[in-house]
């Protein structure tokens, strides 16, 4: 059997593992995230948006029908589902089952820094929310978002959802600066940024304030963490090489690393086994670790 990775991190890969009923199809899987249970979502850009399977790949049950324009990032803690609607300049936050709990932004209300094209290096930093990312949260309620396809910043809000402080700004080089911040992790005070189109991840403390940046990366997509503390990052293929996913230390250290598809999304659970999802074609690819 076909396998992937290295030492300790390696994988058995399994393409289309997530089985919709017959007659079903995947539109763009945009990310993916699993509960307490390891029941595993898929956030796919068509309705019913949230789809949900079993460990074996068996489909649930869906919801969401109506409520999101552009899915794009999914986080889950505590089983409590968080949430970005791209387009709409939106971060909501859900029940398992699909209730609504919270909301931060207005639908279709975008701070103003002056882009237009989704992805570009934006003219000027702004306030929340311009198209963001993902909407994460840190261990003592407050959220954090990375607001990221037509701004530069990290917001922290409390969590009632009152905006405490925003960091970032645009820029290709200096610590700081940002080129789409697409995925966020907070871990042990620490905030790890996927700074995508910068090729790298920059760690801050939960204030802001810059500890390191980690530079052995390609377009960082997306970036969870085992109960272990070791990080999986998903990237893409902005460096002329194909989609991976790269295990590391919490120093950044390369300790396993191999080719997906996709990769805009991606997840660890509690078993080890590695989700990537894939848009072409669209579906969940599931990495199985071997032990």
């Amino acid at each position: 059997m076909t396998t992937v990775g290295t030492g300790k991190y390696t994988y058995t890969p399994i393409q289309d593992w997530a089985k919709l009923p017959r007659g079903e199809t995947f539109a763009t899987v945009s990310a993916v995230a699993t509960d307490s249970q390891d029941r595993v979502y898929a956030f796919q850009r068509k309705d019913p948006p949230m789809v949900i399977f079993d460990r074996d790949g068996k489909y649930l049950s869906s919801w969401g029908n109506g409520a999101f324009i552009m899915p794009h990032g999914i986080y889950i803690a505590d089983d409590i589902i968080y949430l970005t609607d791209r387009d709409s300049s939106v971060c909501m936050v859900y029940t398992l089952d699909g209730k609504p709990i919270q909301m931060l932004g207005r639908h279709g209300v975008h701070s103003d820094t002056g882009c237009e094209k989704a992805g570009d290096l934006v003219p000027r930093a702004a306030g929340p929310f311009n198209y963001p990312s993902e909407l994460v949260p840190g261990p003592a309620g407050d959220l954090y978002v990375s607001d990221g396809y037509r701004n530069a910043r990290v917001h922290r809000f409390s969590p009632e959802g009152q905006l405490k402080f925003s960091w970032g700004q645009p820029g290709k080089t200096a610590r700081g600066e940002f080129h789409l911040p697409h995925s966020l992790l907070i871990h042990e005070g620490l905030v790890y940024v996927c700074d995508r189109e910068n090729h790298r991840v920059q760690v801050f403390t939960t204030e802001g304030e810059h500890i390191t940046t980690w530079t052995d990366l390609q377009q960082p997509m997306d970036i969870s963490i085992d109960r272990d503390g070791v990080l999986y990052v998903s990237e893409g293929r902005g460096r002329g090489s194909s989609s991976r996913v790269s295990v590391l230390d919490r120093e950044g250290n390369v300790l396993s690393r191999f080719n997906c598809r996709g990769g805009h999304g991606s997840w660890v659970d509690s078993h080890g086994d590695i989700y990537v999802v894939s848009a072409n074609p669209a579906g969940v690819d599931k990495f199985v670790r071997r032990r």
